[in-house]
């Protein structure tokens, strides 16, 4: 996807980018968490950028990997903001690849509290990493970090932000104090508490994006539920797109899933939207916040939906 053409699109087209921009560099690695002795395949977007750049963390998920999102990774990339795709073994593609009784195996997954624990120590290990690991702490801005993620990766952005888990935090530190804002695509209704409650301590900006059709045969949320984040969350920044037509794998862009879950029909969309609340959050950008409350006009069609509130 073109810079300039996708900033045209948020309506951002006043800022400077190049007419063409080539494919942003991309370093696969693995990560070891010493503490758990836990592998983590990593997939790192590099902006062209001298200072050190504004990063976000993306979370893929259920059955997804590093490879996950990648019209978002690259969309913010292109923006000048370095990219780090984390993978979460237990919850990732090795868990039907190769298998017959996919639905039984993505639901006991889905289930097992060990692998949500093991996802938000995912987090906190990843963000750690941004800024101790040599040869990357340089790039980036650790005043300036968010978190992105598409149905798991959704719960453990709201999570990381603040949201709370039944039971306590189980000796965690959440929310974690160094994510500046965030973006959760196919939202999460919390389970086992109220709305209010599990939203309360929420203190961040996030943009909560889902679509008519997003309802989940795993989590058994409804699209009507995955705006529940959104009007529970009160004080900080908030903006919620609901995308007419779009269903749970309109986001995610997990080719090796197949067909259905790599669409680009609503990856455009979903990747301005991203980009314009992440330079208004993070990066105070005027004309994105303007292009918000505008109602990202040239980018959203007819029967989309964009609700902002609380920016000041």
């Amino acid at each position: 996807m073109q810079r300039r053409r996708l900033l045209a699109l948020a309506g951002l087209a006043t800022i400077p980018a190049p007419l063409a921009a080539a494919p942003v560099p991309m370093i696969c690695e693995d990560w070891t968490d010493p503490a758990r002795n836990r592998r983590l395949p990593a997939l790192i977007r590099l902006p062209d950028a001298e200072a050190p750049a504004p990063a976000v963390l993306v979370s893929h998920g259920l059955g997804g990997s590093r490879e996950g999102l990648a019209y978002l990774g690259q969309a913010l990339a292109e923006a000048g903001f370095l990219v780090l795709h984390i993978q979460h073994p237990g919850t990732d593609a090795g868990i039907w690849q190769g298998r017959t009784d996919i639905s039984a195996t993505m639901a006991a997954a889905a289930l097992d509290t060990g692998q949500a624990f093991a996802r938000l120590q995912d987090g906190i290990f990843a963000l750690g990493e941004l800024t101790r690991r040599p040869g990357l702490r340089e790039r980036v801005d650790a005043s300036r970090l968010a978190i992105a993620g598409h149905s798991y990766g959704a719960w453990l952005v709201q999570h990381m932000l603040g949201q709370r888990l039944p039971g306590g935090d189980h000796g965690l530190a959440l929310p974690d104090a160094r994510l500046k804002a965030g973006i959760a695509l196919s939202p999460i209704p919390p389970r086992g508490l109220s709305p209010r409650f599990a939203f309360g301590r929420i203190a961040r900006p996030m943009l909560h994006v889902t679509g008519t059709l997003d309802s989940g045969y795993i989590d058994g949320a409804t699209a009507e539920d995955r705006e529940l984040p959104f009007h529970s969350i009160s004080g900080p920044p908030q903006a919620l797109a609901v995308l007419a037509g779009a269903t749970h794998a309109a986001f995610a862009d997990e080719r090796a899933a197949g067909p259905r879950w790599a669409d680009p029909a609503f990856h455009a969309r979903t990747a301005g939207l991203a980009v314009a609340f992440l330079r208004a959050t993070l990066l105070g950008d005027a004309a994105a916040r303007a292009a918000l409350f505008a109602g990202m006009s040239g980018l959203l069609v007819p029967g989309d939906r964009l609700t902002c509130k609380d920016f000041g």
